[in-house]
């Protein structure tokens, strides 16, 4: 089996002297020595604003992870009209080994596991009272990075099948310097997805239901509900999105605008991260929008084949706008704001969606949490649904928020002429890997 050895950036710079400020009040710290910075209490919990810190930057969940999904799955209702190749060529499907887009999604990813991989294995010097909270947001956010690698770098999950075929490392002991230890093979495909679930299992246990701006868990159990989906476990995609349910923490915005352009984090968001002009540049303004807002001249173009989707009255039509003489999305026209990466409003179409599939009401009927979402978009409540009408309002209600590739994989659909199980959908390993 061939092996890949990982490279990772050396443990001692990990904290940076501004890393801190985008998360809560912890104090700036300059960087730490390998081992003293996993010798404290306070300097473990810095460390794991660290993690937040990688987890957030532009070339992951700061929206290149997002992007990605997007450009890769377009069949034709986004164009990229950017000058940057490495999108380019993910747009194209003709991805080479060295491009610096997956390359940087890569490497951040696994940047954050080996954070977090050092933050568990120095649990026993975090105070008794915050351990449980430690240890389920480091769990979550490597579970995080695992399940979008294996989703980008692997064959997708198929239900019913071994799911034998090649992963990616998983990787789950620290990293502090490189040697022949960090060659190693790839996991297949189901081993990831155990992992994946065991430790977003155990995180729901251990964070509490408030964290401020960090990790909570609704969102493990959000995520789980993500996974579970994916793998095509409806049972248990519909037990975890009613979990989050059953905490009565979270409320859909009156108005699907309002769910966007925030500087603050609300009720609609379970997990996000938040821009500020000290972080730099947000990815998705960037790439989605234009000048007008900060972003680029208009990368991304949305084409006349998604907007068709969108009945005339639906007011998520409102959200798109002539800009640079092409359509664009406005979701992302604040550069320094709130970047969403788990919406309850995705736990409504997740619920809808595994309760139609399994002829059941858990939580509530599917048609109910159908129309909270249909209707909250201006439209008419429907008196009766199929699957297929589920779909597209999940379709329509996430646009562009990083689902394509994936939806289009577990449904078993086509990109253009391209099954979902094309080799030219999946990412190679980067070349320096």
């Amino acid at each position: 089996m061939k092996k890949i050895q990982l490279i990772v950036a050396a443990f001692a710079v990990l904290i940076l002297s501004n890393s801190c400020e985008k998360y809560l009040d912890l104090s700036p710290s300059q960087s730490l020595d390998a081992t003293a910075a996993l010798n404290t209490d306070d300097n473990i919990k810095t460390v794991l604003v660290g993690a937040y810190t990688v987890m957030a930057r532009d070339g992951i969940y700061g929206g290149c992870i997002m992007r990605n999904s997007e450009l890769l799955g377009a069949d034709d209702e986004i164009s990229w009209q950017g000058t940057y190749n490495g999108p380019r060529e993910i747009y194209n499907h003709q991805i080479i080994a060295a491009n610096g887009e997956i390359t940087t999604q890569w490497q951040n990813s696994y940047e954050c596991i080996n954070t977090c991989n050092n933050i568990l294995s120095a649990l026993a010097k975090v105070k008794a009272a915050d351990k449980n909270r430690v240890e389920g947001e480091a769990l979550f956010l490597r579970s995080l990075m695992y399940f979008d690698l294996v989703r980008f770098y692997a064959k997708t999950y198929e239900a019913g099948a071994a799911n034998s075929q090649l992963g990616v490392p998983l990787v789950l002991t620290p990293t502090t310097f490189l040697s022949d230890a960090n060659n190693v093979g790839r996991n297949t495909v189901d081993e990831v997805y155990a992992k994946v679930i065991t430790d977003l299992e155990r995180a729901a246990t251990l964070l509490p239901d408030d964290n401020g701006v960090y990790a909570t868990s609704g969102a493990a159990y959000a995520l789980l509900a993500r996974v579970q989906l994916q793998k095509g476990d409806y049972a248990k995609a519909l037990a975890a999105a009613n979990q989050v349910f059953s905490l009565n923490v979270y409320a859909l915005n009156t108005t699907y605008a309002k769910a966007f352009n925030n500087i603050e984090y609300t009720g609609e968001d379970i997990f996000a991260t938040k821009n500020t002009a000290k972080d730099g540049v947000n990815a998705m303004t960037e790439f989605w929008s234009t000048t007008d807002y900060g972003g680029r001249d208009g990368d991304i173009e949305i084409l006349g084949k998604h907007l068709n989707l969108y009945a005339p009255a639906d007011e998520r039509l409102a959200m798109f706008w002539d800009g640079n003489d092409a359509m664009r999305s406005g979701k992302w026209n604040t550069m320094y704001g709130i970047v969403n990466l788990i919406r309850f409003a995705e736990m409504y179409l997740i619920r809808a969606e595994c309760n139609q599939r399994l002829s059941s009401v858990v939580g509530d009927t599917p048609l109910n949490d159908y129309n909270a979402i249909h209707t909250r978009a201006g439209l008419p409540a429907a008196t009766a649904i199929t699957l297929d009408d589920i779909l597209l309002e999940r379709r329509l209600e996430l646009a562009h928020e990083g689902f394509k590739l994936h939806d289009i994989k577990r449904l078993k659909q086509n990109v253009g002429t391209m099954l979902y199980s094309d080799p030219k959908l999946v990412f190679p390993i980067p070349d320096r890997e």
